[in-house]
């Protein structure tokens, strides 16, 4: 099979989240287990980072994999979902794996596949995981796919665990309450394995202590750590200063421009922190590869700027706290009246994300073209009821083209709500393949 020959086959065969949503889980790690065991185990020959949360999971992975990276490290990179290539999730040094090693994969190992029926997911992990042994990285950043406990990552022992933060998202898998699905998140702190937590939130913090405690796993709150001053743009960079408990101070300059970028930040500085006896990393290189996430990693869809005069920003933002922090971020930017292009999928819950939405905005709806989301028609009336304005597209491109028709040079179009959307942008994301 050749590269579009082996997606196929996978996408045919396997349930896949991003198109058939939670019925795509195959609950427990045996699939992973036995997928993984005949490959030889990769995933106990390489040393690894683990990182959870609700939001933020994705901006932290990549923010760690940048910082070592600019340390001089070899570093493996899995995320989900990607944008625009699949060659996205698996990545060397900020490269994309190689479409050929992606074919040879799934060819070489149909008949395991076969014989396992994984997920699409469990078997996007084991092919992770077989290419970073392979590659001989000297540390991967693994990103959970959904929750913690039962995700197909965990069966990793890394040398850090990581947890960003916790809200509302998925709660048909995860839970209806936040100790519920800071529960779920902690299932990846293992035994004698430290674990930093980025925000402190009260609901959540004897759920995580009592986990630590359970593992004999020491535990950071990162944000009682490192405090984070925003200090606006400049240049198009974000620039910060952070200030730890030994009030020593430190000037940062991130590329990732999103404001709750300042949430992330002392989760990575604690983790480079509690690991520097493991991958010494120099401030310089701290500095340089928090500047240089973009570039050195290839995320995108992050408060991402895509255009001027009117300013058009994209955001995978897609439950209520992370379009909550997008919506901020976006007021506090001067602009005469906001355009909201926005999709969601079908299977959330969403009357919260819509009562939150500015009435004054503008309204482009949209829909993806996946089976999960949302049609645009039914946002529409559903957002109607709640005094939210506007007209119904078939496409994210044809909302943002109507957006852009309609706005003026000093006001400001906003495309958010889910990562299908921003992925099916043309022009603007960068296809990494």
């Amino acid at each position: 099979m050749n590269y579009s020959e082996s997606l196929a086959y996978l996408y045919s065969r396997l349930p896949v989240f991003h198109r058939i949503g939670a019925k795509a889980l195959k609950p427990g790690l045996a699939n992973t287990e036995r997928l993984c065991a005949a490959l030889g185990n990769p995933h106990q020959k390489f040393r690894s980072i683990h990182v959870a949360g609700t939001n933020g999971k994705g901006s932290t992975s990549h923010m760690l994999a940048s910082i070592y990276q600019s340390a001089g490290y070899r570093v493996g990179l899995y995320t989900s979902p990607h944008l625009k290539s699949f060659t996205e999730r698996i990545r060397l040094n900020g490269n994309p794996i190689a479409e050929a090693d992606v074919a040879d994969f799934v060819t070489e190992h149909q008949s395991l596949i076969e014989a396992v029926e994984p997920s699409f997911f469990e078997v996007t992990v084991a092919m992770a995981f077989d290419y970073f042994a392979k590659q001989q990285v000297d540390l991967a950043v693994i990103e959970v796919g959904l929750g913690g406990r039962l995700d197909s990552t965990n069966i990793i022992t890394p040398r850090l665990s990581v947890i960003t933060n916790i809200s509302y998202d998925h709660q048909d898998v995860l839970g209806d309450t936040l100790p519920q699905i800071a529960g779920e998140k902690a299932g990846i702190i293992k035994s004698g394995v430290p674990v930093v937590i980025s925000e402190t939130q009260s609901e959540t913090v004897p759920v995580f202590r009592e986990v630590a405690d359970r593992n004999h796993a020491s535990i950071t709150f990162a944000d009682q750590v490192y405090t984070v001053r925003d200090e606006g743009m400049r240049d198009g960079y974000r620039r910060v200063e952070v200030t730890d408990v030994n009030q020593q101070t430190q000037v940062y300059t991130l590329d990732l421009t999103g404001p709750y970028q300042m949430q992330n930040l002392p989760g990575v500085l604690a983790s480079v922190e509690k690991l520097q006896t493991q991958w010494p990393v120099s401030r310089d290189a701290v500095a340089a590869g928090l500047a240089a996430v973009v570039t050195q990693t290839g995320l995108q869809g992050r408060f991402q700027r895509l255009h001027d005069q009117p300013v058009v920003l994209a955001d995978t933002a897609h439950n209520q706290a992370g379009i909550q922090s997008v919506l901020a971020a976006v007021q506090s930017m001067p602009h005469r009246v906001l355009h909201l292009v926005i999709g969601m999928v079908a299977d959330k819950e969403r009357s919260h994300v819509l009562q939150m939405l500015p009435t004054a905005a503008r309204y482009y709806f949209c829909q993806a073209h996946t089976p999960r989301s949302l049609s645009a028609e039914d946002l529409r009336t559903e957002a109607a009821e709640l005094g939210l304005i506007g007209e119904a597209f078939s496409d994210v491109n044809e909302a943002l083209e109507a957006a852009q028709q309609n706005a003026t040079r000093e006001d400001l179009i906003l495309i958010t709500g889910s990562n299908y959307i921003i992925a099916e942008l043309t022009n603007t994301i960068r296809d990494p393949s």
